[in-house]
């Protein structure tokens, strides 16, 4: 679809970045298993290694796939929490809210932007956590 195929094109450059440093050893598989363990205990399983790269594209193309499917069968609450998710690990999240509205009805826009706050929550959360097992 046109919404999904425009996240890719906003996202893929994150994606290639995060890959090309995986390659030159700024992550090790020590420090994946860490930070997805810590993500585990904290609740947040669903949400990708934020470190592997493929993991994340393959959590953002899912969920953006997932809220679509939802927002067409009118499941409005369920749907903006899948975009809200591929909002949370995307690069370039304010080109993919940009697209999301120019898309997305108003009432179902605002859903998005009013649950934006508890996720990037959730991700700090992740993130510290993380840092804090591996010092």
């Amino acid at each position: 679809s046109f919404l999904q195929t425009t996240t890719q094109l906003v996202c893929l450059p994150f994606c290639v970045l995060t890959q090309a440093q995986k390659r030159d050893g700024s992550y090790t598989t020590d420090w994946e298993k860490k930070a997805e363990g810590c993500q585990r205990e904290a609740g947040l399983a669903k949400l990708p290694d934020l470190k592997d790269a493929e993991a994340v594209q393959k959590f953002f193309l899912e969920e953006i796939q997932l809220g679509e499917e939802l927002l067409a069968q009118g499941d409005y609450e369920k749907g903006v929490d899948h975009l809200t998710n591929a909002i949370a690990v995307c690069g370039q999240p304010q080109q993919l809210l940009q697209v999301l509205q120019q898309t997305l009805p108003p009432p179902v826009f605002q859903m998005l932007l009013t649950k934006l706050p508890s996720i990037s929550q959730r991700i700090v959360s992740a993130q510290s956590l993380s840092e804090d097992d591996i010092e």
